[in-house]
C-alpha cells in the first residue's frame, strides 16, 4: 500500500470542509455489520426490474451497440421521454435541444448545479428535503437557503416562500421542489401549485423539479410545475424509482432551450454519455412498460397503509404519505428528540434500519424516515421488532 507523498497530503477540495459526508449513506454503513438487521434505510425498491426491460439491455449488448452514444442521449430515448412528458405534462420539449440523458437523476442535479449557479448565488430548498441538494449547491459554490416547513404540515407555502425572497432578494437564483417529498411523501396538489405559481413567475426564479417519484403517486394524478411555468422549469426524473432501475443510473433532465445549453454542457465534461444498453432499457421502460410502474404503486401502496397504521399504534406521530415510499414519523416525546441516538439504538438493539431525521435539514429533527420499498414479510418483521423495542424502552 503506497504511503501519501508529504507534499499531497493537504490536497482536497476545501469546499469539501463545509460539509459531512453523504448523511444517509455514512448512517446506513454504520449499521450494516449489525447481525440479521433489516434495514429500512434507503430508497431501493426490492423489486426486480421488468423482464422486458430488461431483455431491452440485453438486446444491446447482443447487439454489439457498445460505442460511444450522442452525448445528450440516444435519439429512441429522447423521444421516448419528449413522448412520456407530453402526455403527463403536456409539455412538449424539443428532442435536440431540450432533453438531456443523465447518468441517474444524481448526475442532473450535478449538471444542473455546476452549469447555472455561481458563487454568491442562492438556491432555496424547503425542508425536510434529500441530504444531496445541499452538498451540491455547495460544491457549486452557491449558498443552499433552507426552508423550514414542519409547521405547515411540511409544504411550502405561497407566504413562506414570499418571505424567503424578500429576505434574500436578487442573490436568490432557484428554488428546488422534491414532490413526491423525500422523506415526507407530501406532494403538491393543483390548489397549492396554482397558489405558488404566480408568486415563482414574478421573481423569475428557475425552478428545478426533481419529481424522480412521480410515478408513485397515490391519491391524485402527479401535477408538476412544468405543465404552468415550462419556460422556467426544469423537470429532473429517471426511472430508477417506477422500473426498479436504481443500479442501472438512467435519469434525464428536460427544460428550455437556453437553459439546457449549459445542462448538456456541463453533462458532457461529467460523463460524455450514459452507456447504450441503460440507454435501450430506458426507452423499453418508457414505451412499452408504462403499466409496470402501476403495479410497483399498488403494492407500494398497500406496505404503506400497513406501515401507518402500525406506527401510530405505537405513538409515532405521522401523516400518510401522499407518494414516494417512505414514512416520516416523529419519535414520541417520552423517547426524546436525539433522532440519531434513537435510530442507533434500535438498529443496536432490534437488528431494524431506520433513518435519523436530522440529516434531511431544518424541521427534521425528532423525527425518523423509514422506506417501504422493502418485502412484505420485511416490513412486517419489522414492524413487531419496533413494537417490542418501544414496550421495553415504555
Amino acid at each position: 500500500m503506497p504511503a501519501t507523498a508529504a507534499s499531497l497530503a493537504q490536497l482536497h477540495n476545501h469546499l469539501l470542509d463545509t460539509m459531512t459526508p453523504p448523511a444517509i449513506r455514512s448512517f446506513d454503513n454504520q449499521i450494516s455489520s449489525v447481525p440479521g438487521i433489516i434495514k429500512l434505510t434507503l430508497g431501493e425498491p426490492d423489486f426486480n426490474v421488468p423482464e422486458h426491460v430488461k431483455q431491452a439491455a440485453i438486446k444491446s449488448i447482443e447487439a454489439n451497440d457498445s460505442h460511444y452514444a450522442q452525448d445528450v442521449g440516444k435519439l429512441e430515448l429522447r423521444q421516448a421521454i419528449h413522448d412520456y412528458l407530453l402526455d403527463t405534462r403536456a409539455v412538449s420539449y424539443d428532442v435536440q435541444s431540450e432533453i438531456v440523458v443523465t447518468d441517474g437523476a444524481t448526475e442532473s442535479l450535478a449538471a444542473i448545479s455546476y452549469g447555472l449557479l455561481n458563487p454568491g448565488d442562492k438556491v432555496l430548498i424547503p425542508t425536510p428535503a434529500f441530504s444531496l441538494y445541499f452538498a451540491q449547491v455547495k460544491l457549486a459554490g452557491a449558498e443552499p437557503v433552507m426552508l423550514d416547513t414542519s409547521q405547515d404540515d411540511f409544504q411550502l407555502t405561497p407566504d413562506h416562500l414570499k418571505r424567503a425572497l424578500a429576505e434574500h432578494g436578487a442573490a436568490v437564483k432557484a428554488i428546488i421542489l422534491n414532490y413526491p417529498n423525500n422523506p415526507t411523501g407530501r406532494t403538491f396538489t393543483k390548489a397549492e401549485i396554482d397558489a405558488l405559481v404566480p408568486i415563482l413567475k414574478e421573481s423569475g426564479l428557475l425552478v428545478i423539479s426533481d419529481e424522480i417519484y412521480s410515478d408513485l403517486t397515490y391519491d391524485q394524478a402527479h401535477i408538476s410545475f412544468a405543465t404552468q411555468l415550462p419556460e422556467q422549469t426544469l423537470i429532473v426524473s429517471g426511472m430508477s424509482k417506477s422500473h426498479a432501475m436504481t443500479g442501472y443510473r438512467l435519469g434525464y433532465v428536460a427544460g428550455p432551450a437556453d437553459i439546457m445549453k449549459s445542462v448538456s454542457q456541463l453533462h458532457s465534461y461529467l460523463v460524455v454519455s450514459v452507456n447504450n444498453a441503460t440507454q435501450a432499457a430506458g426507452a423499453e421502460a418508457l414505451n412499452n412498460g408504462r403499466d409496470d410502474a402501476v403495479k410497483f404503486k399498488e403494492a407500494y401502496q398497500k406496505r404503506r397503509d400497513f406501515i401507518v397504521a402500525a406506527m401510530q399504534k405505537l405513538g409515532f406521530t405521522l401523516a400518510t404519505p401522499q407518494g414516494a415510499f417512505y414514512v416520516f414519523a416523529k419519535i414520541p416525546a417520552q423517547f426524546g428528540t436525539d433522532d440519531f441516538k434513537f435510530a442507533l439504538d434500535l438498529a443496536q438493539k432490534t437488528a431494524v434500519g431506520v433513518i435519523p431525521g436530522s440529516v434531511f435539514g431544518a424541521g427534521a429533527e425528532g423525527y425518523v424516515r423509514l422506506s417501504y420499498a422493502a418485502s412484505d414479510e420485511n416490513i412486517k418483521e419489522s414492524m413487531r421488532r419496533l413494537a417490542e423495542y418501544m414496550e421495553k424502552l415504555a
